[in-house]
């Protein structure tokens, strides 16, 4: 293969590819920055205040501050929930806490059998009805949350296409300048040291004269 062939198609190849990654990352990137603001934005519409830094002061088991929330949730006191590690925190160590306690580790499905079975039971209808409240936003929170993830996800993917696209298309750029340097007619030659390539050269050509 002459060198120059081989030149062209690192040039050409590693240039085609290098945009291709680079227009790759830069969509992944738009994604990324699509989910994260609309995940953003759908939480700052709920409102969500976590407890002020005083209510984590004397957690009480059963209360509405559990010591469980002080590594998890107190970190967040006093700020609005627009992130989705704050919906995460608050789905699941603050309303899933309060919810288990409520119903003492039963589901809503479960509440929901026995609330049928007594339709009278008014204390345990209106348990249920919370229940399915409570449920909702946790499960709206760890939606949102996994969003957030795929956001963080595809950034860190978007980051990886750039730098593989901008080392491909300077490998193109090097095959390229490549080209301008070498002769015409230049030769690759394979399986022999570039000095016994020359050596042998001489030695065919000293033998034709």
């Amino acid at each position: 293969m002459r060198r120059t062939t081989f030149d062209k198609i690192l040039g050409w190849g590693g240039a085609s590819l290098g945009v291709v990654l680079l227009a790759i990352g830069g969509l992944l990137l738009w994604g990324s920055a699509y989910v994260h603001n609309t995940v953003q934005g759908q939480l700052a519409a709920q409102q969500i205040t976590f407890p002020p830094a005083a209510a984590f002061a004397h957690p009480q088991v059963g209360g509405e501050i559990t010591p469980s929330m002080i590594p998890s949730v107190s970190q967040y006191a006093g700020q609005q929930l627009i992130t989705g590690q704050q919906a995460e925190a608050y789905a699941d160590h603050f309303i899933g806490v309060h919810i288990a306690n409520m119903t003492g580790g039963k589901t809503y499905a479960q509440l929901s059998t026995q609330a049928m079975a007594q339709p009278g039971n008014a204390k345990l209808q209106g348990q249920v009805a919370t229940v399915f409240k409570g449920e909702s936003l946790r499960s709206m929170l760890l939606n949102a949350y996994g969003w957030w993830k795929v956001s963080q996800i595809t950034y860190i993917i978007s980051l990886a296409m750039f730098g593989l696209g901008t080392v491909s298309f300077l490998g193109g750029l090097f095959g390229f300048a490549r080209i301008r340097r070498e002769r015409p007619g230049a030769v690759m030659f394979h399986g022999a040291p570039a000095i016994e390539q020359i050596s042998d050269a001489g030695h065919q050509a000293g033998a034709a004269s």
